[in-house]
């Protein structure tokens, strides 16, 4: 999904939350862990990222901050060409080769979306929406140092994706530690409108951002909210590793159809 999408969809949700809408019904059995980084990372965006992205969106002059974000789209459709293979979805891959072969090409190196301009499809995927396709689907929320909310299905996907990111191809640790910084940076601007918002809100914040976050990927991912308390209640963790390690053999029988 688009992540302009991603953060309409994202605000949407905090704005239309109310007092019963953010029940305490997310598996989040590390909520006491969780809560803990939450505020650690609060503190952090406080005092550090949120008034530097704020500098930042007023001294760069927005065409600027929009090839920025280009660019690192134009990475995110590398990363996500690698999710769609493996999902064996040849048709998005492919729409995805496309898209970076021409923002490569004829948008100087991404920084144009010449691609979205041209009405190519844009299906951004995840090796997190990947292990979802596998039958990863439910997943135990999870806030990480300084990357904020997530899931641990779709942070062991961004991992992977950290450690074979595109940008591993520059050799000088210096450019490649500023690029990332430039990339946390614009992306923490382009949630300015959304943290303000939740800012804004007299509720939880914690769970104003779990339950909006887990909403927006069980949307992208199409997972309907368990029916019951006790489907609630289930670690799906636990019910993915069993999956995964005790595969259903259908054994043969005697009886025979009558004639």
């Amino acid at each position: 999904m688009d992540k302009r999408l991603s953060q309409t969809l994202l605000l949407a949700l905090i704005l239309g939350a109310t007092a019963p809408a953010l029940a305490d019904n997310t598996q989040d059995p590390y909520e006491r862990y969780n809560r803990a980084m939450f505020t650690f990372n609060d503190k952090a965006d406080q005092y550090v990222m949120s008034p530097v992205a704020r500098g930042y969106r007023k001294v760069t002059p927005k065409p600027v901050r929009t090839a920025f974000s280009n660019f690192f789209n134009n990475l995110r459709d590398v990363n996500s060409l690698g999710s769609n293979v493996l999902r064996g979805n040849v048709k998005n891959a492919t729409y995805d080769f496309m898209r970076v072969a021409v923002n490569t090409t004829f948008g100087i190196g991404g920084l144009i979306d010449v691609a979205s301009a041209a009405g190519m499809p844009n299906n951004k995927n995840t090796l997190g929406d990947t292990f979802a396709t596998w039958g990863w689907k439910n997943s135990n929320y999870l806030i990480l140092p300084l990357a904020g909310p997530t899931t641990v299905r779709d942070g062991l996907g961004n991992g992977v994706h950290f450690v074979y990111s595109p940008t591993g191809i520059i050799h000088d640790n210096g450019a490649r530690y500023a690029l990332t910084g430039v990339k946390a940076v614009n992306t923490r601007e382009q949630l300015l409108d959304v943290t303000d918002a939740l800012d804004g809100m007299a509720v939880d914040k914690y769970i104003a951002t779990r339950e909006a976050y887990v909403a927006m990927r069980n949307q992208q991912l199409g997972i309907t909210q368990p029916e019951n308390a006790e489907d609630a209640l289930r670690d799906p963790e636990a019910d993915w590793k069993e999956a995964a390690s005790e595969p259903t053999i259908n054994m043969p029988t005697n009886n025979q159809p009558k004639e």
